[in-house]
């Protein structure tokens, strides 16, 4: 333990926010409690609690770095035990239909499925000496102190054994909010006598419909993962990659009420609908493992916990509680491991001030947000205020999605900025301009067709499969 700050830390959430939260308050309480409501530990599988977890996701670059300083090795772990592992660079990536060359990037993507990258990142917090998981209990609220200055504790009820439906208060000298995009934390700062925090609204109308499927073989020889990446001009996308070296998954996206169905015909007639074929052609004589499956995200939420003027002692929000972003751009698990490391940094003085906290994490969602938020307004159909920021960095970033098609240099900067490395006025130095302006002279104008997709690397410059 580095710097004592309390007896005990209750995190509610066991999914990835709350444990990698546990991990670092285990290095500065002597007792750390982990509540959810489903079993989680030992499982690899999608959960009731997190439905959304069956579908496609990714450790994208910054992430990666975390997790491998909160546990040295664990890249090599997720590699040797056969999950994929490889350079953010060298996924086949369709942006406009266009496809990027490989480019090696040293950014490293870790893409099993999310439930078992929550189990290898669990099974490592579990191992803790002062971590418990607290299993199959219902979060109830908070407890403060009379004047509400100060949360000083969490009551829970068991859900089931012999103290089944009996209210649990486990006091804590800090309690965090890992629940996700369902956090209870605004209400329950208004029962407390406190403004609820303000909300940054997108609504972007997704929905993700998947499918496993036996890898066919001979597929995927030069690349373990193959996104096309929905924009305007194609506004269906797919996230297509391998789960294990005899599994893969297809994540099918659609927006504003365009949602990949799930019957089998339909969703093989979805995949044939993209801008590029290399999905309908990868699972069209495939054999499907399971039955497809959809998961709806309407809207990408922030919450202005940075703009409060008053909040309890005691208290911490992390992951989708503070902002929860449009799936399709691979930030939510990297951002909220980010803030683990920020909520680290505060605690590292010996204390825990929540006002410096919550403007420090205000700080690292806004570069995400103006991604994430700023990128959906680029579709037509969303509701929101295009600002002149907003309107000009989105027909940038078209020509930058252009130019990385044709530049290997622009698509590294680029691969930067989406992997959470670089903030995205990186693409803005001059060196990268000009070379984003000369790459893409002849870009034809919105809606003047989208050329062939660039040949793929000689069979001597493929990368190994992951």
């Amino acid at each position: 333990m580095r710097d004592h700050v309390g007896n005990r830390a209750v995190v509610l959430g066991g999914s990835v926010t709350g444990s990698l939260a546990a991990r670092v308050l285990a290095e500065f309480y002597r007792d750390v409690v982990v509540v959810d409501r489903d079993t989680v530990l030992g499982v690899s599988t999608t959960r009731k609690g997190t439905p959304h977890t069956r579908h496609a996701h990714g450790l994208h670059a910054r992430g990666q770095l975390i997790l491998e300083e909160l546990f040295p090795g664990f890249t090599g772990d997720m590699a040797a035990k056969g999950y994929p592992v490889g350079d953010l660079g060298e996924m086949r990536w369709y942006f406009n239909g266009r496809r990027l060359p490989y480019t090696k990037t040293g950014l490293v993507s870790v893409t099993p499925t999310r439930p078992v990258l929550e189990d290898e990142i669990r099974t490592r917090v579990a191992a803790l000496g002062n971590v418990r998981y607290l299993e199959r209990h219902d979060i109830l609220g908070l407890e403060s102190t009379p004047d509400h200055g100060r949360v000083t504790g969490a009551r829970v009820r068991p859900r089931d054994g012999a103290g089944a439906g009996e209210e649990v208060v486990l006091d804590a000298d800090l309690v965090v909010d890992a629940t996700g995009r369902g956090s209870r934390t605004p209400a329950w700062l208004e029962e407390m006598g406190y403004e609820r925090p303000a909300e940054d609204r997108v609504r972007i109308g997704l929905a993700y419909t998947t499918r496993f499927y036996h890898r066919v073989p001979g597929s995927f020889e030069d690349t373990w993962s193959i996104n096309p990446v929905a924009s305007p001009a194609h506004p269906r996308g797919a996230f297509f990659g391998l789960s294990t070296d005899d599994m893969c998954i297809v994540s099918l996206t659609g927006i504003l009420g365009d949602h990949p169905p799930t019957d089998p015909e339909g969703f093989l007639e979805f995949a044939r609908s993209l801008p590029v074929p290399d999905v309908y052609e990868g699972i069209k004589d495939a054999e499907p493992i399971d039955d497809a499956t959809s998961f709806g995200f309407p809207a990408s939420v922030r919450r202005r916990y940075e703009r409060l003027r008053a909040f309890p002692a005691g208290l911490a929000v992390l992951g989708d509680a503070v902002c929860s972003f449009n799936p399709v751009y691979g930030q939510g698990m990297s951002v909220a491991a980010w803030e683990v490391m920020t909520l680290r940094e505060h605690l590292r003085g010996g204390r825990f001030d929540p006002g410096t906290y919550l403007k420090a994490l205000g700080k690292v969602v806004d570069n995400p947000w103006e991604v994430s938020a700023g990128g959906d307004l680029a579709f037509p159909g969303v509701e929101g205020r295009r600002t002149f920021k907003v309107t000009m960095g989105n027909a940038y970033v078209g020509r930058v999605q252009y130019a990385a098609a044709k530049d290997p240099e622009v698509a590294k900067g680029f691969m930067r900025v989406a992997g959470l490395i670089d903030p995205p006025a990186a693409l803005m130095k001059p060196w990268m301009m000009a070379r984003v302006l000369r790459a893409s002279r002849d870009m034809p104008a919105p809606g003047g067709g989208v050329p062939a997709p660039a040949p793929g690397p000689s069979d001597s410059t493929l990368p190994d499969a992951a």
